[in-house]
């Protein structure tokens, strides 16, 4: 039986790894879970899953779970110190980082520190901090699986290739709902257009960070810690039907690929009981009726996120989560419809302008960094 610690248990990954235990009740068992706000939710999990810990994101929603749950015994907690402890239970032994944002980063840290393995689906973590998480992992010898749906199709297109060069790695990317578009066609683009993504069923912020592909250029950023590799060693490939999620590329020209329907279910599932395979009810690739498989290079003019993530990747230091900070409360302020779809972008560019650069930022100055990014854009917008 594996314990599993859920951080994020109402979003879109943490609801998707819910139904993985769900549907595997003799081998896994949820001993914590985590969220933000949507009480209600929690709630109904709580008593499904019965999890010794429960944690919610403030004091507010405290006093609301407490009420809920007064028939229960279950520990509740809020706030960051929470999520450490849910985190650092004694009694789990993996646990699913799915909050969305920098926030994932503390309790990554301690879980590591912890001897947890890490099934990872808070890309900022490694975005902001990857000089510092992946290290740490090596020394505490734990594993960190990838729940990304591209970067578990690279680490299972690695598996069994140890010691071998990989000449490349290819990120495929669908393109979102605006592939093909030019700049002055995405001028009035509304929140609902942006939440119309072609393929995959995702949260809202990470749906609209598809459409800018701001979303690749994290994955791009993250993929470089993951798998140890030069940041101009990830190649973007659009591949709009979204059946091949990555490839590798070794050194001799061979190519190996992940394939499959888009479901989020299969790389949870994958990190979850790795390296061993389990059945998994899901829609399978009907090889006779795909007509087709096409792929193009992204458009870096229009999409200028993506162009942004490789020179900020380059660069180092604070700058990623100066990008990934920018991004986080421009998305927010364009879903609650404060400015338009193309000010995202630029906002992210006059943060990179404005913000002090730091070279080897520990965990404090990368806080540090994502408060001063809130405040200039505050100051602005």
């Amino acid at each position: 039986m594996k314990n599993i610690s859920v951080l994020g248990s109402t979003g879109s990954i943490g609801t998707q790894t819910l139904d993985v235990v769900r549907n595997n009740r003799q081998d896994l068992n949820i001993t914590a879970l985590c969220a933000g706000t949507n009480v209600s939710l929690l709630e109904e999990q709580v008593r499904e899953f019965k999890p010794k810990l429960v944690c919610v994101k403030d004091e507010s929603c405290l006093s609301q779970i407490k009420t809920a749950l007064a028939d229960m015994d279950v520990k509740i907690r809020c706030g960051m110190d929470g999520l450490i402890e849910a985190a650092t239970m004694p009694e789990a032994d993996i646990v699913v980082t799915a909050v969305v944002g920098m926030m994932g980063i503390l309790p990554t840290v301690e879980a590591i520190k912890s001897k947890k393995d890490i099934a990872l689906a808070n890309k900022e973590t490694l975005v902001t901090a990857g000089h510092i998480i992946m290290p740490l992992a090596k020394e505490y010898g734990i594993k960190i699986l990838p729940v990304d749906s591209e970067h578990s199709a690279i680490f299972q297109s690695l598996n069994g290739e140890k010691g071998n060069k990989i000449s490349k790695i290819l990120l495929t990317a669908s393109g979102g709902p605006f592939r093909g578009r030019k700049a002055d066609e995405l001028k009035n683009i509304r929140v609902e257009d942006a939440l119309k993504h072609p393929n995959w069923a995702m949260g809202r912020k990470i749906t609209i960070d598809s459409s800018t592909m701001v979303n690749k250029g994290l994955e791009v950023m993250e993929a470089r810690w993951l798998f140890d590799v030069p940041l101009d060693k990830v190649q973007v490939v659009v591949h709009p039907q979204s059946v091949i999620h990555s490839m590798v590329e070794y050194e001799d020209g061979g190519v190996m690929a992940q394939l499959g329907s888009p479901d989020m279910r299969l790389p949870i599932q994958y990190a979850l009981f790795y390296p061993e395979r389990k059945y998994l009810n899901s829609k399978r690739l009907d090889f006779y009726a795909l007509k087709e498989l096409t792929f193009e290079a992204p458009d870096m003019d229009t999409f200028r996120g993506l162009a942004l993530a490789y020179e900020v990747g380059r660069k180092g230091g604070n700058a990623p989560t100066v990008y990934n900070a920018a991004n986080e409360i421009a998305v927010s302020k364009f879903l609650d419809r404060k400015i338009g779809y193309l000010d995202i972008i630029d906002i992210i560019e006059h943060s990179l302008k404005n913000i002090a650069f730091k070279e080897n930022p520990d965990i404090e100055t990368i806080l540090e960094t994502e408060k001063n990014v809130y405040e200039l854009v505050e100051s602005r917008w």
